[in-house]
């Protein structure tokens, strides 16, 4: 079956790099973004490891917990560390599922359940559906899935902008418009009256159309 938004995300136990991960209990009440790798000692995932290494102090910030996988056993991914290291000036910061048993990978609806036998025969295009951005919320629903191709680099700026998206919308019933960033007017959802608009955005708000209020963003 296909992970779908809304849904509760796969709970597992798994090793990682940072010992055995009981996804749901190592979550707790925080976010969580997982993401994945189609396998060890490739460049594109090279670099975004160490970019989401120099962002974990952004992630903190957000209540956010990362997690990444990679199928290979755990061991490559602690020499893949120091390449990454060496390389991108950063080692990851946080841990990495290792998924040799493909157990995450299919749970995840990355890779097929037929998938068996030894991952270190398996080319990094075999496994080129294992690209995805998970972001999970407190209440372990499935928020945000993005899959991405093996020659392009995740953007993990804009999945912080998402998270702030999302936790902005959680907090006070708004949404945010196409390009939106921090500080930027925002939408009020349409589940809100404009009776209850007037009180819960004392600030004001513009009537565009019925369905498109426009307000300054709260706490802004």
């Amino acid at each position: 079956m296909s992970l779908r938004l809304g849904e509760i995300a796969p709970d597992f136990t798994q090793e990682s790099t940072e010992g055995p991960i009981h996804f749901h209990q190592w979550a707790g009440n925080s976010w969580v973004v997982l993401f994945s790798h189609p396998k060890d000692f490739t460049p594109v995932c090279t670099t975004e490891l160490g970019t989401v290494a120099k962002l974990k102090g952004e992630f903190d910030k957000r209540n956010v917990k990362v997690i990444g996988l990679s199928v290979d056993p755990v061991g490559d991914h602690t020499r893949w560390a120091s390449d990454i290291k060496e390389t991108q000036g950063t080692a990851p910061n946080y841990p990495i599922l290792g998924d040799a048993d493909y157990k995450v990978s299919k749970l995840y609806d990355m890779l097929p359940a037929a998938v068996s036998g030894d991952p270190s025969k398996r080319t990094p295009a075999d496994n080129l559906t294992v690209r995805n951005v998970f972001i999970v919320g407190p209440d372990k629903k499935v928020r945000l899935i993005l899959v991405y191709p093996m020659a392009t680099g995740r953007n993990f700026t804009e999945i912080l902008r998402v998270i702030d998206s999302m936790q902005l919308s959680d907090k006070h019933k708004v949404a945010t418009p196409a390009d939106w960033k921090q500080g930027q007017d925002v939408i009020i959802t349409t589940a809100v009256s404009d009776e209850e608009a007037k009180t819960r955005f004392p600030k004001g708000f513009k009537k565009l159309k019925p369905y498109l209020r426009i307000t300054p963003q709260p706490d802004a």
